[in-house]
């Protein structure tokens, strides 16, 4: 399998792995095995994090590009990651027609869906956020000069009720909601703290902002999902949050219940040093 001019869309790339990898070399089928199995990654990771992810050399993830018609690593990326930009998560009428066609559209049946996806979702955090990171974010916010959090579409009642939250605890917060489509980014200073709210498909706005927290020497917390997160790549404490969903309506219940508790950590932190001062 050696191809003289790349595919176009990601359907096209999977069609030829499909079809010829099995003729590829050892290493290089284990690239396209990889790829096949971790499309999401491809967008958001180097070529050295890929090739130890599929336990081959760069060289060999390079060479496996150029095979499939690539004329790197870079331009294989771009395929991706236009095709990533693109994705959406389902609209309202979508999903509203997919509960009717489950027959779980219903107010008693949305109650009890909702209820019980809550319900797991805070067990889910309960036993699989990491602790030592929730504390080093709990510090972080604590000993910071200002707070600034960020959130936008779902993500906007996490932020505003953090920062309605800090207001009232006493502490110097900015809240960046995007109102106006005015952006607070030189508001951000060195020995400030951001936290940033975003799930898939990621808020441009909010990566960028972690991006220029990052830039001025200020700290960043970031609630998300799973390893995909471009949060993730930025140097953060990034604490993971997964929600499930019903019908494609994804609720807040765990993410809520994670912004509360550091909230309230934050506020008993900060109280307890100015009693000891």
């Amino acid at each position: 399998m050696n191809f003289s001019h790349p595919p176009e869309t990601i359907d096209a790339l999977f069609a030829r792995l499909h079809e010829g990898s099995a003729t590829l070399p050892k290493r290089l089928r284990q690239c396209a095995a990889f790829v096949l199995l971790n499309p999401d990654r491809i967008a958001v990771s180097t070529v050295s994090e890929l090739a130890e992810m599929a336990e081959v050399q760069p060289s060999a993830f390079v060479r496996f590009c150029q095979v499939l018609g690539f004329s790197g690593f870079s331009q294989l990326q771009r395929l991706f990651r236009e095709a990533y930009a693109q994705r959406q998560w389902p609209d309202y009428t979508t999903r509203l027609e997919m509960l009717h066609a489950e027959d779980d559209d219903s107010p008693a049946v949305l109650l009890g869906e909702f209820v019980s996806a809550g319900r797991s979702s805070l067990d889910n955090l309960l036993h699989s956020l990491n602790i030592v990171d929730l504390e080093s974010s709990v510090d972080l916010i604590a000993e910071a000069e200002v707070i600034h959090v960020a959130g936008f579409r779902r993500s906007l009642p996490l932020s505003t009720y953090l920062a309605y939250a800090f207001e009232k605890l006493g502490a110097a917060s900015v809240h960046h909601a995007g109102v106006g489509r005015m952006s607070n980014h030189q508001s951000v200073r060195g020995g400030d703290v951001l936290i940033a709210i975003s799930f898939a498909p990621y808020t441009v706005e909010t990566v960028e902002l972690a991006a220029h927290a990052r830039s001025v020497g200020a700290s960043v917390v970031a609630i998300t999902d799973a390893g995909l997160s471009p949060l993730r790549r930025l140097g953060t404490v990034a604490l993971t949050v997964s929600e499930i969903d019903v019908g494609a309506f994804r609720p807040l219940a765990a993410t809520l219940a994670l912004a509360m508790t550091l909230a309230v950590a934050v506020g008993a932190r900060r109280h307890a040093k100015a009693v000891e001062t």
